[in-house]
């Protein structure tokens, strides 16, 4: 009778052990303030738009005063992509992209919050770290307007860190009582020390502490996409390292501009802050076997 007993609360174990793991693989997709439009031609701003082309040679797409490159589809070789970022401040109504191209903008289902900030030197700086902090943003700019035309990134994307939202894309933030910025990128619940994960395969292009964004680390995962994690209280890489998907960059914190611990969370794609949480579903969309494992 012991012995059976052994067995069966083993067999138990066992199965919750594979059903836990089963689990945290399957779970759905994060889903952002908008979720991706069945419409073949429509996007909201702060979103990726993805088209497709099935030529050899597609023409290069224009949006506004950048074009947009078609890079090759990650799974199926007889196809190309462009990924086109709509910019947060894109306003309503028609964006014609080429010729045979013109896609509608919606407004996003974006709202406002309110944050207390304990150290109010970050909200209204000095003259000194004023001129800081245009420096540092001229130098994430310039990093954000290098293309490389190889591609580093490698099948899904996956999240940095846990799965709790606290702060999604694109809400108006609102400082003390005075609306200062949108929200460009996704935070996510992460007490002090919590590891924070590579998104994808790429080489780290930015590893510092800043005045806002406090330790910071931009990877590079090529054609144009960047990651970035802001708030560290660690930083793990430095700048030309290779990283790969799910490889520990570094440890959330508190620092910078910040009420509290957690990770900043973003992605620029040609320079244009998008979205972190529809990127990811709509790349990971084009994956033909699906493989998205999301979560670490």
């Amino acid at each position: 009778m012991l012995h059976f007993m052994r067995l069966f609360f083993g067999y138990i174990l066992v199965f919750s052990i594979a059903y836990a793991a089963e689990s945290s693989t399957t779970k759905p997709l994060l889903q952002s303030n908008n979720p991706r439009p069945k419409e073949a031609f429509l996007a909201y701003n702060g979103t990726t738009y993805i088209a497709r082309s099935n030529e050899t040679s597609p023409t290069p797409l224009q949006l506004a005063n950048k074009k947009i490159p078609w890079i090759p589809h990650p799974e199926d070789s007889s196809q190309k992509i462009a990924l086109v970022p709509i910019s947060y401040h894109t306003k309503p109504g028609t964006l014609s992209l080429s010729p045979a191209l013109t896609i509608t903008i919606k407004p996003g289902n974006y709202k406002k919050e309110q944050i207390t900030l304990l150290d109010s030197s970050k909200l209204k700086p000095d003259t000194k770290n004023t001129k800081r902090i245009a420096k540092e943003r001229d130098e994430a700019v310039a990093i954000y307007a290098t293309f490389n035309k190889k591609r580093y990134w490698n099948g899904s994307f996956a999240y940095p860190v846990g799965d709790i939202v606290t702060s999604p894309f694109g809400t108006a933030r609102v400082f003390n009582n005075e609306v200062k910025s949108f929200h460009s990128g996704t935070d996510f619940r992460a007490p002090t020390g919590t590891p924070i994960y590579a998104t994808n395969h790429g080489v780290v292009v930015l590893a510092k502490e800043r005045f806002l964004a406090g330790n910071s680390v931009i990877i590079d995962h090529g054609e144009g996409i960047y990651s970035t994690y802001f708030h560290c209280s660690k930083i793990l890489v430095q700048v030309g390292q290779v990283v790969q998907k799910g490889e520990k960059i570094a440890l959330s914190g508190a620092t910078g501009r910040v009420s509290g611990a957690h990770l900043h969370f973003g992605i620029v794609v040609y320079g244009t802050l998008v979205d972190p949480l529809d990127f990811i579903t709509a790349v990971n969309d084009l994956l033909l076997n699906d493989a998205s494992s999301t979560r670490f």
